[in-house]
């Protein structure tokens, strides 16, 4: 017997002994009167084991068939070993048309060995809870997580993705070799032209997106690529001091660890390129299930006028300043550039020269907004001693087109004076 029944019981007796009557029995146990009079009867006809529920020790009527559950836990061993028990029941669901609730698949893989109940954890550290944004594009939360994506069909990698805060939503997940400048680059490049500019990004302190060196925290000017890219774009980042600080984008990394994976797994995806293909049509089924309405149903996101468009390859580049030799050379990345004579702006010994390496590694110079025209040497210049100090703009000539005022004037004239001859 249980606890609640013992007390019952105890009630009951004095009831029958006459110590209590009936009304005061319905209020001490929370019954009616006409409850209180049913449990007296069957005391006193079978006893203790009248208050016994009579279904107790019984199978349930609504239990799955022997035929059923083998079914389901040879399916749970052969394709969903690993599966916790949601995403199991989700999966039996979509691909078997097997529709359970998940607390039965769970008592299912517990007892072929599939699953071990996880114990509630013990005194964690209590952090305070930030809500969410009010709007979707007000703040992206950005990160990438490497890991065996592939597990045994490919190589460890790198995703790379985005949520939005305010609705938890996948805005942009993609695969590539690292989180260094260019997969970031790329990332960020593609986002912007699909979608426009949030009005800030949540990221950590990583090398990629924050200076961390002593130097830099005495010098604010100290940017990284990254960084600098953001404030031409006018995009606020924000860093985390740790890692729970953006949780949501560390949580839906666990999920993609459980979940993607075996996605994944199940139709054979294990290269880079055939993931980033899957993603397509991954993340909206996945926004379906797991998003949810924003506050305030306005969108942050600003679009980006052409100018911008025109200037993202030159945002999204590696940037670097030289210093230009007295022979109008300079060196980039172990090779030597020469400027040519005509240029579009004048070009001064020892003028600092911006230089672009772009996303499709091609390689522009650029001086007070203008790009120069370069050769590239073959070998290190020699030195010579020049009497050349600047390269002058280039003026092109113009040439008065034939039915200009100018023109029209002097062949009136001679019209006039060929008539008087």
């Amino acid at each position: 017997m249980s606890r609640k029944e013992i007390d019952r019981y105890e009630v009951i007796k004095r009831v029958i002994r006459r110590e209590i009557n009936g009304t005061e029995a319905s209020k001490l146990l929370k019954l009616s009167v006409r409850q209180t009079r049913r449990l007296k009867s069957q005391v006193k006809e079978k006893g203790a084991k009248g208050l016994i529920h009579r279904s107790r020790g019984r199978p349930s009527n609504r239990r799955l068939s022997e035929k059923e559950r083998n079914r389901i836990a040879v399916l749970l061993h052969k394709r969903y070993p690993d599966f916790k028990p949601t995403f199991a029941c989700e999966k039996l669901r979509e691909c078997h048309k097997i529709v359970h609730d998940p607390k039965t698949i769970r008592a299912i893989q517990i007892k072929e060995g599939l699953w071990k109940p996880r114990r509630k954890k013990s005194g964690a550290n209590h952090r305070s809870w930030r809500p969410r944004r009010s709007s979707y594009g007000e703040m992206e939360q950005f990160d990438g997580s490497y890991e065996y994506w592939f597990e045994d069909r490919g190589s460890r990698c790198c995703l790379l993705a985005a949520i939005d805060d305010a609705t938890g939503k996948v805005t942009k997940a993609t695969f590539g070799p690292h989180e260094g400048v260019v997969p970031v680059f790329t990332f960020w490049k593609e986002y912007l032209e699909e979608r426009g500019k949030p009005r800030s990004i949540y990221l950590d302190k990583f090398s990629t997106y924050k200076m961390n060196s002593a130097v830099a925290k005495e010098n604010h000017d100290l940017l990284t690529q990254f960084q600098r890219a953001a404030e031409e774009l006018r995009i606020e980042l924000i860093s985390a001091n740790s890692p729970q600080a953006k949780g949501r984008v560390e949580r839906l990394f666990q999920t993609f660890q459980d979940r993607l994976i075996k996605e994944m797994r199940l139709v054979g995806v294990s290269t880079e390129e055939e993931g980033n293909t899957f993603l397509k049509t991954y993340l909206p089924k996945f926004n379906r299930q797991f998003c949810v309405e924003a506050i305030n149903p306005t969108d942050l996101h600003s679009k980006l006028i052409q100018k911008e468009l025109t200037k993202l390859p030159s945002i999204f580049s590696r940037q670097d300043t030289r210093t230009i030799q007295n022979d109008f050379t300079f060196s980039y990345d172990n090779t030597w550039y020469q400027l040519t004579k005509a240029q579009p702006v004048t070009v001064c010994k020892r003028d600092k020269v911006t230089v672009e390496q772009r996303l499709d590694d091609s390689v522009r110079i650029r001086l007070r907004g203008k790009y120069l025209a370069y050769e590239i040497l073959p070998q290190r210049p020699k030195k010579i001693c020049s009497k050349t100090w600047v390269l002058p703009k280039t003026l092109k000539t113009h040439r008065p087109a034939a039915n200009h005022p100018w023109r029209k004037r002097f062949a009136s004239q001679a019209l006039v004076l060929t008539t008087a001859n």
